[in-house]
């Protein structure tokens, strides 16, 4: 089988370092080829794929619209305007694009390109690069720009030793971070940069570079083709982040192209033919099709058969319904599992959660609901993955608790009625008797204030006439609802005098 990674090699730079040897300081200049040149064909599919211009880039169309920062900063020398370049400093999740838009900005004409990891450079590190980067402007009339990856573990120390670079510009700043910059990164150094957020990649944008990914002469070169069912699930597991989506799709080709050498090695006929058709210089080989079987393989995750948009939504969210209703907490967190693997919106779950609080287990356990609503607010607060702790937490409370509809079954006989045409009329002692003119009406007279009886309950009529006698809330002899109903008996005697 031919080299499925051989495609994409660039004759003019047969280098693995793609923007720095690792080393913490590497050195690159303007278009310097380990900075913005091509990377190796034996690098990773990530790396190889990564965008030339700013026009590549997947996502993050919000922060690249025509005379943006990053679009001054990506064109050099060549910006026009009076305004200078902007250190920016890039907060998003991993995956997002962050070092891909700093390798972009390396390749803009004039610049020369300095990248340092805070994993590994020191003060003495970013000084070097500090005192190198005001020779090559007053000397050389270059912008240097320094990319700092990861600036959230530096310490306040090493952030400061940045402030004289950045303020007088001898240095343009293209630092990344995962983390919330208000937290980890010093006042100075904010106040003297752009603060950029970067979004996860939707669903779509995933989809649309694991398909460049496959045709592209720096990717697969179309030696192979996604299956539906194989791309769906790249896209489903890759969370928003397109440097695991390509890293899944490597490894499901990996596994792809091995089952294809298998057959190959034991079906002589096939053997025998595709020797013949290169005989006969048919030159082109088929491509290898990547199946949802090879990326369960590669990843070890089987796929969760699940449409949010079709049957399967409905049939496992009405499936975790039921099964708290039924009070199986087994099935339950099955079904939460099952929903929350396949990527379903957490806020939907727990929005079905606190549904069925109310629904389901009602009066017989008013706390649920309360669980419920913490669960659904605190899901929004955290997110995922630890959000899944929560919901689940709220299942289990709904799901061994005491159940009761009665509040359920309530609302809906009084509905049922109004929507009858039932309850004609306010008793005139339970009218509004505070605008002028409403006394003479008669609205108030005989009313009696609750608090003043007994218990501060009055023997009074409420509903009105053609409704008197009629319940609507029936409880059940379940949790506290035991209590509930014999207090409500006692109530209604009260009330109705009887």
């Amino acid at each position: 089988m031919d080299d499925l990674f051989g495609a994409g090699r660039d004759d003019a730079d047969g280098s693995d370092d793609v923007g720095g040897n690792g080393d913490g300081g590497a050195d690159h200049s303007g278009s310097a080829r380990s900075a913005a040149g091509e990377a190796s064909p034996r690098s990773p599919l990530a790396v190889r794929m990564r965008p030339r211009t700013l026009d590549d880039v997947v996502g993050q169309q919000h922060l690249l619209g025509q005379g943006s920062p990053l679009r001054q900063l990506a064109a050099g020398s060549d910006a026009t305007g009076p305004a200078g370049p902007s250190s920016v400093i890039l907060w998003g999740p991993p995956g997002t694009g962050k070092t891909t838009l700093a390798h972009v900005i390396a390749k803009g004409p004039g610049r020369k390109f300095v990248e340092l990891s805070a994993i590994t450079a020191g003060v003495k590190d970013v000084r070097r690069v500090m005192d190198q980067a005001l020779t090559a402007r007053d000397l050389f009339k270059t912008t240097t720009v320094l990319f700092l990856d990861e600036i959230h573990r530096f310490n306040k120390a090493q952030q400061d030793a940045l402030l004289p670079g950045v303020e007088n510009r001898w240095v343009v700043l293209v630092a990344a971070t995962t983390e919330n910059p208000s937290f980890s990164v010093v006042s100075p150094l904010l106040s003297r940069s752009l603060l950029l957020t970067l979004k996860p990649l939707t669903d779509a944008d995933v989809e649309g570079l694991l398909q460049r990914a496959v045709t592209d002469v720096r990717g697969l070169n179309g030696k192979a083709e996604l299956s539906p069912e194989a791309l769906a699930h790249l896209v489903r597991l890759s969370g928003g982040d397109a440097r695991r989506a390509l890293t899944a799709l490597e490894a499901a080709a990996g596994v792809a192209f091995g089952d294809a050498d298998d057959i190959d090695a034991t079906d002589t006929a096939a053997a025998d033919t595709a020797a013949a058709e290169s005989a006969a210089g048919a030159g082109a080989q088929k491509p290898v099709m990547i199946q949802l079987r090879h990326t369960e393989r590669a990843l070890d995750v089987a796929s969760v058969r699940y449409d949010r948009a079709g049957d399967q939504h409905y049939d496992v969210a009405s499936a975790f319904i039921k099964s708290i209703r039924g009070s199986d907490v087994d099935a339950a967190l099955h079904y939460l599992a099952r929903m929350l693997e396949a990527g379903e919106d957490p806020r939907f779950v727990a929005r079905r959660i606190v549904i069925s609080a109310a629904e389901d287990v009602g009066m017989a356990d008013p706390t649920a609901l309360q669980t419920a609503v913490a669960a659904a607010q605190a899901v929004q607060l955290i997110g995922m993955p630890e959000g899944r702790i929560i919901l689940a937490e709220a299942v289990v409370h709904l799901a061994t608790a005491p159940k009761s509809n009665a509040a359920y079954m309530g609302i809906n006989q009084a509905i049922a009625d109004v929507r009858a045409g039932l309850g004609n009329g306010i008793p005139a002692h339970l009218r509004d008797a505070h605008y002028p003119g409403s006394k003479q009406l008669g609205h108030g007279q005989g009313y009696k204030y609750a608090h003043d009886a007994p218990h501060a309950v009055a023997t009074q009529q409420y509903p009105p006439d053609d409704l008197v006698g009629r319940n609507y809330y029936e409880p059940t002899a379940n949790g506290a609802e035991r209590d509930i109903s014999t207090r409500l008996e006692r109530l209604r005697k009260i009330i109705r005098g009887t």
